[in-house]
């Protein structure tokens, strides 16, 4: 909590996830392995379309699909994936985690982000900037999804509003701060208890 309160006190509320509604899930989906701007341009795309709602992504022909998620990367798959998660929000309006991770092409990250943000399900959402920040801070050096979402469920309240600020802080922090390459290590709040930081200030 103590990196939660530094990251809330110096970037404010994030107000995530973008969107809202069947939005979500379309954007989690979408989002896998691309940037943001990337996918709000296919979401854009399904809007003018008229076809963000359950009917009209289950019916679309799947090339017509992707042309219009082709913003997006892997157009092909991933049009492929909204397939196959429509078809289960249309059997099952609201489903728990085994059967998303029974969709092809949905992973636990997808699967949390859906979950947390569409359903108001209390799953921490664990991603690539988590591992990174986490890493460098010296707290969990692994690759281990589950292991490190049970980590922050057991030392963090289990309320979904902190889980999703948590989350959309360290993407924030990850995006703005400590980036992959080049980190702006003066710049973090986070630096005074950054092994990282420490280690290379120190030579």
């Amino acid at each position: 909590m103590a990196i939660y309160d530094k990251l809330y006190q110096f970037y404010g509320p994030q107000n995530w996830w973008p969107g809202e509604g069947l939005e979500i899930a379309v954007g989690a989906v979408l989002t896998q392995q691309t940037n943001w701007s990337n996918v709000e341009k296919a979401l854009t795309k399904l809007k003018e379309a008229d076809c963000l709602d359950l009917d009209c992504l289950q019916s679309i022909p799947i090339s017509r699909l992707e042309s219009l998620v082709r913003s997006s990367g892997y157009y092909k798959v991933k049009a492929q994936r909204l397939k196959n998660l429509i078809n289960l929000l249309i059997s099952e309006p609201n489903p728990n985690r085994e059967m998303l991770l029974n969709v092809k092409g949905l992973g636990n990250e997808t699967a949390d982000s859906i979950l947390l943000y569409l359903f108001e399900e209390p799953y921490f959402v664990i991603d690539a900037y988590t591992f990174r920040i986490l890493d460098r801070i010296g707290l969990y050096s692994g690759d281990n999804y589950m292991e490190l979402q049970r980590i922050f469920m057991e030392n963090i309240p289990n309320d979904i509003q902190l889980y999703k600020e948590y989350h959309a802080l360290l993407v924030k922090h990850a995006k703005s701060c400590c980036m992959k390459r080049e980190p702006k290590c003066l710049a973090c709040p986070l630096r005074n208890q950054c092994q990282y930081y420490l280690e290379k200030s120190t030579g």
